[in-house]
C-alpha cells in the first residue's frame, strides 16, 4: 500500500473510530444499541437492544423488529424530503431506491443480467405482433396476482395506467410515452392489446427493464381512478411486489418493508418463491464514515456504494464483510452505466462543441482516475459503458476509428496509451496483482481516452473569442469564466468524487469551478428541468449489444425548453443524424446486423459533439455483511450482479437465508 493510500485509510479509520466514540448520530434513528456499541473496536458481536421478554433475548432493530429477521439496506439516494409522496410520476417522490421499486412496484418485463435476456414479470408473455405492420401487439399478464391490499391485479390496471399517462400532460413521462404508445386496451382480465405510434420491434425493452428499472409503473386502478395523477401523493402505497410498506420515518431517512402474508400472490411468490427476510429496512445512515460504522457493528447488511479507502477500513474491522471479488480490484467494474461530465447544451458557452472539446483536452484523466477511485476505473471514450460485452461489440472495433478521428483542423485527440500509463502509476503506488499482458491491461483499464493537452484546449478557446487574464480564462463577453458542476451529496460516491477531481483539473486549466453538492431529489430535478450548466450525471448506459432502448431518449423530439421537465434528452442536444439513426433502429429487429452499425455511428456522432463527456465505467464497492444473512451473489456465485438499487432486488430475496447468529 502506498504512503498516500496508507495516510488516507488511516485518516478514515481514525474518523470512523472517533465518530463511533462520540455517538455517531445520524439523520435517522440511532444505530441499534447506540453507535458506541461493540464492533467499532474490531469486535464482531453486533450492537443492539435485547428483546423484551421472550426468553431468547434476541437483538432488536431500532424500528422494533427482530434483527435476525430484518435485512438492513443502505439507501443509495439519501433522504427523501417528502416520505408521503409515492407517486412515481411527479417530482419529489420518495427515492425509488428506498425499497420502492426494489420491493413494492413491479414491471411488465424484467432482465436477467447474467444471461442478457428479458424475463416476464407482471406480463406473462412478450408482445406478439398482430399483423405485419409492427404497430399492433398483444400480450398476457400474469394470473393469480394481487395488490398488497388483496385486490386482484388485472389487465385493467395496465390499461388504466396507460390512459392516465397519456391524458395527463403534467406528468414528466407523458411526452415520451405518447410518442411511443397510441393506445393500450384490456381485451379481458388478462389480455392487453397495444397500438404504437410507429413500427416497434423492441416494445418489451421500451416498456420493460433493460437496466435499472422502467418508468412505466402500473398503478392500482381502484385507488387512482378517483384521484388527480398530477397532484395525488399516493401516501399509502401498494404494489404487486412481495413486500408492503410497514413504517416510515417522518423525516424520510428510513422505510420499513414487511413481507406480505399473501406473498404467494406477489410476482416473486409466483415466479421465484418465498423471500427470505420477513422485514427489509431501507435506511439512510448519513455520511460515509457512519455507514461504515453501521456495517462494522453489523447494523447494516448491504452497503450501496463506498470508496476504496472505506473498503480498506471495513475489511480490516469486519471479518464478515464481503466485496464482489476477494482480491484486487474487489469492486465490480461491470456496472452498466458510465460516469462523466454532462453538458447543458442549451446554455452558453456549453452550446459550442469547441468549448466542450477544450474541456475534454483540459482533463488530466489519469490524475482524475487516481483522485476519484485510486485508479481502479476503466475509461470509456464513447457513449456506452465499457462492460465486457460492449467493449467487444463497440469499444474495441471502434479503436481504429478513434485513433484516426480528427478535429476540424486535423488534430488527432485520441490517446491509446492510457491503460499502460495508469498501470505504471498503480505500480508506483505499490498495488499488487495488476495485469501484465497488454490485452489484459486494456480489458481491465480500457481502450484509451483523450489526450491531456492544455495547449490545444487553449487554441480551441481562443479561436472562439476566449481570452486569458493572467492565469484565468475570460468568456468572449470579457467576464470571468465561472462554472458550477452539479454533484451528488453523500450518494453515488464515484460521481461525487469525480466532480471534485474534474473541477481540480479544470481549475488548473484556468477556470473558476464550483462543485455544488445536491440531495437526490434536487439533483435529478435540476437535470430534468435543465437547471444546470455541467453535471456529474450518467446519461450513458447499456447492458445488451442492442442498446437502442437506452439511446432512444437522445432523439431531438424530446428536447423541451429550460424549466420544463424533459421526457428524454436532458442535455438538450439536437443532432439530426442521431435522430435519423434512432428512427431507423426502431424499425430493425434486435438481431439485425444494421443495429450494431447504426449504434456505432451514433457513438461516432457523440464523439464529434460530446454533449456528454464519458470518462469511466462505474466501479462499485457495494459490500455485504454476512453476519446475519447469507446467499448473496458474488463473483464466485454470480447468479446475478450486485445491483441492490435496481428493480431486480426482489428477485434476489428468495436466495437470502438467515445464518442463525
Amino acid at each position: 500500500m502506498s504512503k498516500m493510500k496508507r495516510l488516507t485509510t488511516g485518516l478514515l479509520l481514525m474518523a470512523v473510530l472517533l465518530s463511533a466514540c462520540t455517538g455517531g448520530g445520524n439523520n435517522g434513528p440511532e444505530p441499534t444499541g447506540g453507535a458506541g456499541g461493540g464492533g467499532a473496536d474490531g469486535g464482531n458481536e453486533p450492537a443492539g437492544t435485547e428483546a423484551a421478554g421472550g426468553g431468547g433475548g434476541g437483538k432488536m432493530t431500532d424500528v422494533g423488529t427482530p434483527r435476525s429477521e430484518t435485512l438492513i439496506v443502505d439507501i443509495l439516494g439519501g433522504r427523501s424530503p417528502d416520505p408521503e409522496r409515492f407517486n412515481p410520476y411527479v417530482p419529489g417522490a420518495v427515492a425509488m431506491d428506498a425499497g420502492v421499486h426494489q420491493l413494492m412496484f413491479s414491471n411488465l418485463w424484467e432482465i436477467d443480467t447474467q444471461k442478457g435476456t428479458q424475463i416476464p414479470d407482471l406480463a406473462a408473455t412478450f408482445p406478439e405482433p398482430l399483423d405485419d405492420t409492427n404497430t399492433k401487439f398483444r400480450f398476457k399478464v400474469q394470473e393469480g396476482l394481487a395488490w398488497s391490499d388483496g385486490t386482484p391485479f388485472t389487465a385493467h390496471d395496465v390499461e388504466f395506467t396507460s390512459k392516465m399517462i397519456s391524458e395527463t400532460k403534467e406528468l414528466g413521462w407523458n411526452g415520451y410515452y405518447t410518442s411511443l404508445v397510441k393506445s393500450m386496451k384490456a381485451i379481458d382480465d388478462y389480455t392487453i392489446e397495444v397500438e404504437t405510434v410507429n413500427p416497434e420491434t423492441r416494445l418489451s425493452q421500451k416498456l420493460g427493464v433493460v437496466i435499472w428499472g422502467n418508468n412505466f409503473r402500473v398503478m392500482p386502478k381502484h385507488i387512482w381512478e378517483n384521484e388527480d395523477p398530477a397532484t395525488f401523493k399516493f401516501p399509502d402505497p401498494i404494489g404487486v411486489g412481495p413486500y408492503k410498506l410497514s413504517k416510515r420515518d417522518p423525516q424520510g431517512n428510513w422505510f420499513l418493508w414487511e413481507k406480505r402474508e399473501d406473498w404467494q400472490k406477489s410476482d416473486i411468490g409466483k415466479l421465484v418463491g418465498e423471500p427470505g427476510p420477513k422485514y427489509i429496512l431501507f435506511k439512510y445512515f448519513g455520511p460515509e464514515e457512519k455507514r461504515i460504522i453501521g456495517m462494522i457493528q453489523h447494523d447494516m447488511d448491504i452497503l450501496q456504494d463506498i470508496t476504496p479507502e472505506s473498503w480498506d477500513v471495513l475489511k480490516q474491522k469486519n471479518e464478515y464483510a464481503r466485496a464482489w471479488y476477494q482480491e484486487f480490484p474487489y469492486a465490480t467494474m461491470d456496472d452498466p452505466c458510465e460516469r462523466g461530465m454532462s453538458f447543458n447544451t442549451a446554455k452558453e458557452p456549453y452550446d459550442n462543441p469547441d468549448v466542450r472539446w477544450a474541456l475534454a483536452l483540459m482533463t488530466d484523466i489519469k490524475n482524475v482516475s487516481m483522485a476519484t477511485f485510486g485508479g481502479m476505473l476503466r475509461v470509456s471514450p464513447i457513449q456506452l459503458p465499457p462492460i465486457q460485452v460492449l467493449q467487444e461489440t463497440y469499444h474495441k472495433p471502434m479503436l481504429d476509428w478513434l485513433k484516426d478521428f480528427q478535429l476540424e483542423d486535423g488534430y488527432k485527440p485520441f490517446d491509446e496509451t492510457y491503460a499502460e500509463g495508469i498501470v505504471d502509476m498503480l505500480k508506483q503506488q505499490g498495488i499488487e496483482g495488476l495485469p501484465t499482458d497488454p490485452q489484459a491491461i486494456a480489458d481491465t483499464f480500457g481502450v484509451g481516452w483523450w489526450k491531456y493537452d492544455p495547449d490545444k484546449a487553449a487554441q480551441l478557446l481562443e479561436k472562439n473569442g476566449f481570452k486569458k487574464d493572467g492565469d484565468k480564462w475570460l468568456l468572449p463577453s470579457g467576464e470571468p469564466w465561472t462554472m458550477t458542476i452539479n454533484a451528488p451529496a453523500n450518494f453515488e460516491v464515484q460521481s461525487m468524487r469525480l466532480a471534485f477531481a474534474v473541477a481540480d483539473s479544470w481549475r488548473k486549466g484556468g477556470i473558476d469551478v464550483n462543485v455544488q453538492q445536491m440531495e437526490g431529489a434536487s439533483f435529478w430535478d435540476s437535470e430534468s428541468t435543465g437547471a444546470f450548466e455541467i453535471g456529474s450525471y450518467w446519461p450513458a448506459c447499456g447492458l445488451l449489444p442492442d442498446t437502442t432502448a437506452n439511446m432512444t431518449g437522445w432523439h431531438k423530439q424530446y428536447i423541451v425548453p429550460i424549466g420544463e421537465q424533459a421526457p428524454g434528452n436532458r442535455n438538450r442536444w439536437a443532432n439530426d443524424r442521431v435522430s435519423e439513426l434512432l428512427d431507423e433502429l426502431d424499425g430493425l429487429k434486435p438481431d439485425d446486423p444494421k443495429v450494431v452499425r447504426n449504434i456505432t455511428e451514433i457513438n461516432q456522432e457523440f464523439v464529434k459533439g460530446i454533449p456528454f463527456l464519458p470518462m469511466f465505467g462505474t466501479s462499485k464497492f457495494v459490500p455485504v455483511d454476512t453476519y446475519y444473512w447469507e446467499g448473496y451473489q458474488t463473483s464466485e456465485d454470480a447468479f446475478e450482479g450486485p445491483w441492490w438499487w435496481w428493480s431486480q432486488f426482489k428477485f434476489y430475496t428468495p436466495h437470502l437465508k438467515p445464518t442463525g447468529r
